[in-house]
């Protein structure tokens, strides 16, 4: 062997070694104190500066419509579900700090009323993909659950801060649509599209008939619990025990467990059935929850099930299966149940790969969108206004 041929080897053996030795402590370059973006109280100083970029943009007109119309030339929905989960957070950082209640109702209200406003002038079109209009809904007239059942809690949680009569009657007009077209149907199951309904949407719908009852003295507690009956007899995938992501009116699966909807439906659904959130969670850990290096990410599908990539999955990294889109979301069911552990990996994995961009107190991610800025703002500052419905007291 030459000498040349040795000192490449022992170069390649050199640079394994360092290898060995770095990539388990990476981590800790990105590795972030909880305190920063975990609080039990008051909003912790990560959800401060994203929030403050939010409230920027709400407060800042051609500001706000460059960034809402550079996001729908992808996906109007997004549109719509960055509304929903920063009005959500808003009201979550009401209770954490009263303080700020007065300028924080006055945002939720501006999103709420141009949300109403345009769906009216508009139709609920307006916040969905171009393919609802393709067919006909099999139910009649037709209603989107997805809609009904975002703008529902954010009427709901917005009352828990300060009520409104006029909050109350449109919410109640939400409400009864959602039980209607729930109790209408044999699977207890609603149309988000033309006969394509989301576990996600009947998750959210449902936890906002949950904060209705505590508003209002209603009682929905039976549909929530014939729902979470049915959906556990068909609605649960049977290889990993995951709930399926799409289905159709009569149940039919469409697309199976997927990352970019479980982890979302875990938070909802611990207002529905707690021991049904906790246990489907653990399921989702095992079968998407991955980590390597003191880093985490999340599968957008179990390694029984291959999907194909959308809008919601986002982009998925071969090899490891990184999900864009199920890795953001799973911040709010970590953050939800509770897991420390893998939130503080995520976080790492955050900071590390979607390029943070912090100025004068603000915060973006380079790699995110105002969606996906918006849901982790909501991880950051959510578990006050869950623990508030559950305790009953107004």
């Amino acid at each position: 062997m030459t000498d040349s041929l040795h000192r490449r080897l022992a170069a390649l053996v050199s640079l394994g070694v360092a290898t060995l030795l770095w990539l388990p402590s990476v981590h800790w370059l990105f590795a972030r104190n909880p305190a920063s973006y975990s609080d039990p109280a008051g909003v912790p100083p990560h959800a401060r500066a994203l929030s403050e970029r939010q409230l920027q943009l709400w407060t800042t007109p051609a500001l706000k419509q460059q960034e809402l119309a550079r996001m729908r030339e992808t996906n109007a929905e997004w549109d719509f579900m960055g509304r929903s989960f920063l009005v959500w957070s808003l009201a979550e950082m009401s209770l954490r700090e009263p303080g700020d209640a007065a300028r924080n109702l006055a945002v939720m209200d501006e999103i709420i009323g141009e949300t109403i406003r345009l769906e009216h002038e508009h139709g609920m079109f307006v916040f969905l993909m171009p393919y609802a209009r393709e067919r006909p809904f099999v139910v009649q007239p037709a209603r989107s659950l997805f809609l009904d059942g975002e703008i529902g809690l954010m009427l709901a949680l917005r009352r828990v801060i300060q009520d409104r009569p006029d909050y109350r009657a449109q919410m109640t007009e939400r409400i009864e649509a959602i039980t209607a077209r729930l109790r209408g149907s044999p699977l207890l199951v609603a149309e988000s599209y033309p006969d394509e309904c989301w576990i996600y949407d009947h998750a959210i719908a449902l936890a906002a008939t949950r904060v209705a009852d505590f508003l209002d003295d209603t009682d929905h507690s039976a549909l929530r619990r014939d729902w979470v009956a049915a959906a556990r007899q068909h609605l649960v995938d049977p290889k990993t025990g995951l709930l399926v992501s799409s289905f159709t009116t009569k149940g039919v699966f469409g697309e199976g467990p997927e990352g970019s909807t479980i982890w979302v439906t875990v938070h909802f659904l611990r207002l529905v059935d707690e021991a049904f959130a906790h246990e489907q969670y653990r399921l989702a850990r095992k079968e998407l929850g991955c980590e390597l290096g003191g880093f985490a990410w999340s599968r957008e599908w179990p390694v029984s099930f291959r999907g194909m990539v959308n809008v919601d999955s986002g982009a998925v990294i071969p090899g490891l299966d990184i999900s864009a889109g199920g890795s953001g979301l799973a911040f709010v069911a970590a953050s939800s149940i509770g897991d420390a552990d893998y939130l503080g990996k995520l976080h790492a994995t955050l900071e590390f790969a979607a390029f943070p961009v912090r100025e004068e107190g603000r915060l973006r991610y380079c790699a995110s969108n105002l969606v996906g800025d918006s849901a982790l703002l909501f991880a950051d500052v959510l578990g006050p206004m869950w623990t508030k419905v559950e305790g009953g007291r107004k």
